[in-house]
């Protein structure tokens, strides 16, 4: 493929010298708060963005100063377990260096947000010291594992989680840039330049795994590039079924461009199953779509060679057979919250983190409590694929004075006051700092369900699971696609609304109406709660209800989404 037609980002990739590029040299360049331009490609291999504070441009530009530069940094959480000493040094990073708040991700990471390039190093240098890394958070490469965080819940969830460290460990990139840039070289493992997996190109674009226990469906297999169902045996693993092809981002007004659920592949054992996620990967890398970014995820890579083919090539490169997808059925794909009783006797403690925004709100000090937990906590912090937090591994010894602190600051009594609605929401970043937004999603969605909740009880729904997801552009970040009620902005004020999805996560959702305002998606919305009300079936969920009723048709694949 020639300079002309490769994205320009795949020119920068090539010449960056295993994403090194003129990292040193931006960073030392005190007259603006931002890289050069091709270091803002590179910095995401990093784990960080560049971005401003939109809130602010307007003013910043009339007084003739340059954007307030800041960068988000996403601090990589594999399968989502941190320790409690990992915690603290994220709290403390947040106020010493970013905006004072820690952003829990849909992918179990950790996001600082606001911190100047002259502290990205003492930052990342930061949270190294207590084993955490941001390499991979963002970038062309497998980011962030996903599984369901509870290795203690059966042998089968302990195993998967293990599989999950091997798969992270196994498609992190080789590069020694990273421990050069940021670590002063001090990294005692480092390997020889070169990427024996990815290549000096890297992928052309981002690629995801996650990994789920039946009938949990907590990380939305279907949504990654590569989705890995556990089989199990009278409590024994057997092996996964793998899904490949998913991804959820699209572009208005690009018909070309869709969400699109995985398709399965088949049934692998477990010891089968790294070499296939490598064969996915590096046919990806192979066959991927390195001119259009835009058409370049592995859901375009399947549509463009064909399913059969597509497997036909895996199997060749991983020297397997898949053998026929084996049954299993998922229930639901949020998270239950409250106390649960491990088979040790210890506790888990599933909290509802609006936004997986950790900050300290008027009347609800909710950083500071758990600071005060993790002081002394002496188990793990798990964050979830759905932006909350359990308190992991409490000992029966401790759990009266953790339960204690949460009730003080009245942690406790916020995540059960809320409706089954709130309670299965999700919300992007999306404005201040997200360059892509064109509308609000995270400071906006908890105001919305006020309104929305008033309609809830109102028709008796204060425990209907519902799941909502609102993003502030059509990437897809927030995962809105799938979800019951999905809001995608559109501009300041409006969104896109989205009906259909399946509560298990099995089924995208539909676009039902264009650019409604606030009184417009109530408007929408409330003859529908009223409806459902009345007419529900036993156990029927609101996105089945709304296929049934024809509200609108259902989404049998990605590309008729749009139709």
């Amino acid at each position: 493929m020639s300079d002309k037609t490769r994205s320009e980002v795949e020119q920068i990739k090539e010449n960056s010298n295993y994403l090194r590029g003129s990292l040193v040299q931006s960073l030392e360049n005190r007259i603006t708060g931002a890289l050069f331009p091709d270091d803002t490609n590179l910095i995401k291999f990093h784990g960080s963005y560049q971005q401003t504070d939109r809130d602010l441009d307007r003013e910043r530009k009339f007084q003739k100063l340059e954007p307030l530069y800041s960068f988000m940094i996403r601090v990589r959480v594999p399968a989502g377990v941190a320790t409690a000493a990992q915690w603290l040094r994220m709290d403390q990073l947040a106020d010493q260096y970013g905006n004072g708040t820690i952003k829990l991700t849909t992918r179990q990471a950790f996001q600082l947000h606001g911190v100047a390039k002259r502290h990205l190093k003492a930052t990342i240098q930061g949270f190294n010291e207590v084993l955490l890394d941001s390499i991979a958070g963002c970038g062309d490469v497998n980011r962030n594992v996903m599984c369901s965080p509870n290795p203690e819940e059966s042998a089968v969830h302990a195993a998967v989680w293990a599989l999950s460290q091997e798969i992270s460990r196994a498609f992190t990139p080789k590069t020694t840039a990273y421990a050069e840039i940021w670590l002063d070289g001090k990294r005692v493992d480092a390997e020889p330049d070169e990427e024996p997996i990815y290549g000096k190109t890297y992928l052309p674009r981002k690629f995801k795994i996650a990994l789920s226990v039946p009938p949990q469906n907590d990380t939305d297999i279907f949504s990654n590039d590569i989705g890995l169902i556990a089989i199990q045996e009278n409590g024994v693993l057997q092996g996964f079924n793998v899904a490949a092809g998913g991804g959820l981002g699209m572009t208005f007004g690009m018909l070309e461009t869709f969400p699109r659920l995985a398709d399965m592949l088949g049934f692998v054992p477990t010891e089968q199953v790294v070499a296939v996620c490598e064969a996915i990967i590096t046919t990806q890398r192979d066959f991927g779509n390195r001119e259009n970014r835009k058409l370049s995820r592995l859901k375009y890579t399947v549509e463009k060679m064909g399913l059969e083919a597509f497997k036909l090539e895996v199997e060749r490169r991983a020297g397997i057979q898949f053998a026929p997808a084996k049954p299993y059925q998922f229930t639901h794909s949020g998270d239950e919250y409250g106390w649960k009783r491990l088979e040790n006797g210890d506790f888990h403690l599933s909290l509802f983190i609006e936004g997986g925004r950790i900050a300290d709100f008027p009347d609800y000090p909710l950083k500071k409590a758990l600071g005060a937990v993790a002081q002394v906590h002496h188990g793990d912090f798990r964050l979830t694929g759905n932006q909350n937090l359990i308190i992991g591994n409490i000992s029966a010894a401790d759990r009266p004075a953790i339960q204690a602190i949460l009730e003080e600051y009245g942690i406790l009594q916020f995540t059960y006051a809320q409706t089954a609605l709130r309670q299965n929401s999700i919300a992007c970043v999306a404005l201040p700092t997200c360059s892509q937004a064109f509308a609000e999603a995270e400071r906006y969605l908890p105001q919305l369900i006020d309104q929305l909740d008033v309609l809830i009880r109102a028709n008796g729904l204060e425990k209907s699971a519902i799941t909502i997801r609102m993003t502030g552009c059509p990437n897809g970040c927030g995962r809105p696609y799938m979800s019951e009620i999905g809001l995608v902005g559109k501009s300041p004020g409006y969104y896109n609304l989205y009906l259909g999805g399946a509560h298990d996560g099995t089924r995208l959702n539909k676009l039902y109406l264009e650019m409604l305002d606030e009184a417009g998606i109530i408007a929408a919305l409330q003859p529908i709660f009223e409806s459902y009300s009345r007419e529900i079936q036993q156990g029927e969920r609101f996105g089945d209800y709304v296929l049934r009723k024809g509200i609108v048709a259902a989404t049998t694949h990605g590309t008729n989404f749009h139709a």
